[in-house]
């Protein structure tokens, strides 16, 4: 069992910055894909950003291309998602989703994780 702990959620102004966190427990995070969602008001969950063991070569909805940034710290556990010129369709839950097994597939869909946190509010007002 993973449990996975979003932080860093909040309300900013257009234009603004925020600095998402989620803590994973498990002893082999180095080896899970790491994902980032979002649900606004009505909306379904959607892709935002995703980032594989390696670290390389991190995958971004186009929405959010150039401006967040997913990384990960191995060490701490810890998966991040940088996010710099909100605007207000940013708007949403954002949730951070664990693939413990081996993923050879783009990890963009939602169905190829095993677990999920429980969100963190991101508010961007305009």
């Amino acid at each position: 069992q993973v449990q996975l702990v979003e932080s860093g959620g909040g309300l900013v102004q257009t234009g603004g910055s925020l600095r998402l966190s989620c803590a994973a427990s498990g002893r082999t995070f180095s080896s899970y894909t790491m994902g980032w969602f979002r649900q606004a008001p009505g909306k379904e969950r959607e892709f935002v950003a995703a980032i594989t063991w390696s670290g390389v070569s991190p995958y971004y909805a186009e929405s959010v291309k150039g401006r967040f940034t997913v990384s990960r710290d191995d060490a701490k556990n810890t998966v991040y998602l940088q996010m710099h010129s909100l605007e207000p369709e940013d708007t949403a839950v954002y949730y951070c989703a664990a693939r413990v097994r081996l993923l050879t597939a783009t990890p963009t869909r939602q169905t190829l994780y095993d677990y999920w946190g429980q969100g963190t509010q991101v508010t961007v007002s305009s």
